[in-house]
């Protein structure tokens, strides 16, 4: 069997020492409001198998293993949305560390009813025996003691091994759950690690307990995502680790929750935090930590607690008041309502904010050498201060790696603000950037607007499509990266801002410095590295992106692709790349619903016809078409059409016929 062992010092690393662990399972088994005293395991057990028998429930009965059906378990995963979002790459992580041990990873709701599991194939089967999978209820008063349903119970890490189960069917297992809490205390899931009771490993629920105050910490972080969070600890090397307290604040400094270890660190229950502020708990005004922010490189903040106690903090996510540009004073003017909610209009979607938790360089690593190579190349540069220019494509996914590189570097805690430049209207796009002061040209919003390089400031600036930009803004743009200040439209002063850089482009930007389309001092000092991303066609991890696609669009559900669609998407030249690959995974498994399968029925028509186009060029007798060694499949295409046309006179519809395809394709092919 695999050692766990050395992957539980992989996964806790970021803790430290031991000392650091115990202190986290203190923090874990501390209630929001209050201590409780440890139950010993053999008195807490008898207590769920009295619980289990007032139920009802005999010992060697035949548990209901009947799963909800899909309308129900929609609604459920709907309900747990936010939960499954922020766990779902918690427990990827997770299963990485015991993946090949006899192990499924499982994600429940508050009443224990699962909606999600990743699992070792060789234990599938055996978990299927007792229904370890999406829409099956695992509380006390359905299948007795167990993990999960013991742990809601208790509101507490729980592990149930082998005999330990009430019920006889499920005494082959060995469980270790942990509670998962929402900002207020309450219970609204449970992680669990369920495998064959033969392969217990006693760290296995300090991995599980980890993970789970990993998915607290990221729940805890949307729910206030327009609150000022300070993390903080009386060591500064704490910092960033699942040790570390965090406290939520309004921008006026009224508190608004703490973490679990954020509330152990206080040594206050909720209820009395509820009556405090910033500056009672740290005796700082909310003002002075603003101040601090807007400098070019904020360090950690040395704070005294209300306990007397000194700690070591930092904000993550801070969002300074719009148009805080730095006058002499060093006050900073609040923004209006229509600049509040031109805020809220263009922050980021749920779903783009899953997305990018779900990007790492780790995840994007899914098997492709060329890929593989960027990635490592990465990897020794981030934190550097090194810029990086992507290069590929259209929808090759530029944007999701430079999201990959800031949660992957020292900045992760800071703002990632992406800007494409060919979507800006080029009268806009230098007010955009850098800023604006009040009435700086006519149609400005009052008070003015604080540009998208400051709002980076800390944080990491992504530029796409670098290549669209006006060649005025390009000496401007030089100019801040090499000053690191901005100075707004219409107004004398200038801010230092402090950001790493991150482009990229579709178009080959040597060929616009001859052209004299793009300056050569700008892109020497954007290329500290430049990476390609290759397109999909000429990727060789098809499957397991598809793959990746499927968990990551489902649900929860699990989708598979019939074995001839595979084929078919393995022929298609996917012009789109990403972007077309994945909006067809999302369209084809709403249409394959219930069935869970997609199959061709499933395809959209245009897709079908271009896969029918590509296999009749792959059939077509060598030499039939006389093309150079460079054309593209496109080009082959296109020849084919047009000697087709030729052949039929013109007639497209007697084209379309001899090819298999629908005459918009043709239109579509020959008119793009």
């Amino acid at each position: 069997m695999q050692d766990i062992s050395d992957k539980h010092a992989a996964l806790s690393a970021q803790l430290g020492t031991r000392d650091q662990l115990v202190r986290l399972r203190a923090i874990a088994s501390k209630e929001t409001h209050g201590t409780v005293p440890a139950i010993p395991d053999n008195i807490m057990i008898e207590q769920a198998h009295e619980r289990s028998a007032g139920y009802g429930i005999p010992k060697s009965a035949t548990p209901d293993y009947n799963p909800l059906g899909r309308a129900d378990l929609t609604l459920v995963l709907e309900q747990n949305r936010m939960l499954h979002s922020h766990a779902a790459p918690v427990m990827e992580t997770l299963y990485e560390q015991i993946i090949n041990t006899h192990n499924m990873v499982i994600l429940t709701d508050v009443h224990g009813l699962i909606i999600h599991t990743l699992g070792d194939a060789d234990f599938l089967e055996k978990a299927d025996r007792v229904a370890l999978t999406p829409g099956v209820t695992w509380s006390e008063q359905s299948k007795g003691t167990n993990a999960i349903g013991t742990a809601i119970a208790e509101k507490a890490p729980t592990i149930i091994h082998a005999d330990q189960h009430y019920l006889d069917a499920n005494r082959f297992l060995t469980c270790s759950a942990a509670p998962i809490f929402d900002v207020m205390g309450n219970v609204v899931g449970v992680l669990d690690v369920t495998g064959d009771q033969r392969n217990f490993h006693k760290h296995t629920m300090a991995l599980v307990r980890m993970s789970a105050q990993m998915i607290e910490n990221q729940l805890f972080a949307a729910a206030y995502q327009d609150a000022i969070k300070l993390s903080f600890h009386s060591r500064p090397e704490f910092l960033g680790t699942l040790m570390e307290g965090i406290a939520s604040f309004t921008p006026g400094g009224r508190f608004l929750s703490a973490s679990r270890s954020g509330l152990f660190q206080l040594g206050l229950p909720m209820s009395a935090l509820q009556t405090h502020t910033f500056s009672s708990l740290f005796g700082l005004p909310i003002s002075a930590l603003m101040d601090h922010y807007r400098t070019a490189s904020p360090g950690l903040l040395e704070l005294c607690m209300h306990s007397g106690v000194r700690v070591y903090a930092k904000c993550s996510d801070l969002r300074l008041p719009n148009t805080s540009f730095q006058h002499a004073s060093g006050n900073a003017r609040q923004p209006d309502a229509a600049a509040a909610a031109a805020a809220a209009a263009s922050a980021p979607s749920s779903h783009e904010q899953s997305k990018a938790r779900l990007s790492s360089l780790r995840y994007l690593n899914t098997g492709d050498e060329h890929v593989a190579v960027v990635i490592d190349k990465l990897k020794k540069v981030i934190g550097r201060d090194i810029s990086i220019l992507i290069t590929g494509e259209t929808g090759t996914g530029k944007e999701l790696l430079a999201q990959a590189i800031h949660n992957d570097s020292p900045r992760k805690a800071g703002p990632f603000v992406a800007v494409n430049c060919a979507s800006i209207p080029e009268t806009l796009i230098e007010s955009e950037l850098f800023g604006y002061e009040d009435g700086a040209f006519t149609g400005a919003r009052k008070k003015g607007s604080i540009g998208k390089i400051l709002q980076a400031n800390g944080g990491s600036l992504f530029l796409d499509e670098i290549g669209d930009m006006p060649l005025n803004l390009q000496a401007r743009l030089l100019r801040v990266l090499q000053e690191r200040m901005v100075t707004p439209l219409g107004s004398s002063k200038s801010i230092p801002v402090n950001v790493a850089l991150t482009c990229a482009t579709n178009r080959n930007l040597r060929d616009m410095i001859a052209r004299n389309e793009f300056r050569d001092d700008l892109y020497y000092r954007l290329n500290g590295l430049v990476v390609r991303l290759p397109p999909l066609r000429d990727r060789t991890d098809l499957d397991v992106v598809i793959e990746k696609l499927l968990a990551a669009e489902g649900n929860g559900i699990h989708f598979t692709i019939a074995p001839e669609i595979m084929q078919l998407f393995r022929v298609h030249n996917w012009p789109g790349n990403f972007r077309q690959l994945t909006n067809l995974m999302r369209t084809a498994m709403v249409m394959a619903g219930a069935d869970h399968e997609i199959r061709m029925e499933h395809l959209p028509d245009d897709f079908l016809d271009d896969v029918a186009l590509a296999v009749a060029v792959l059939e077509k007798p060598a030499g039939a078409l006389a093309m150079s060694d460079t054309a593209t499949l496109e080009d082959v295409e296109l020849s084919m059409i047009q000697q087709s046309l030729a052949a039929h006179d013109g007639n497209v519809s007697a084209t379309a016929r001899a090819l298999g395809v629908s005459r918009n394709t043709i239109y579509r092919k020959i008119h793009p």
